[in-house]
């Protein structure tokens, strides 16, 4: 919320996003399992973004390189 440890907190939930659509979403025949699996995947993929960037020059994290 305040952008501390963003990095941190975002590979966490990035490894747990992918470790939830791994084991629980692989039944990929099934429609609602594949759509579920790939919004865990794009939630990621969100969360890889924030490990990229960071959160901003406005939250704690930013303001500590300063």
């Amino acid at each position: 919320m305040f952008g501390y440890r963003t990095k941190l907190a975002a590979g966490a939930l990035a490894l747990f996003s992918l470790a939830t659509a791994i084991f629980f979403h692989s039944a990929l025949g099934d429609q609602n399992q594949f759509i579920h699996f790939f919004k865990n995947v794009a939630i990621a993929g969100g969360l890889l973004q924030a490990i990229a960037f960071g959160a901003g020059r406005l939250s704690l994290d930013g303001r500590s390189r300063a």
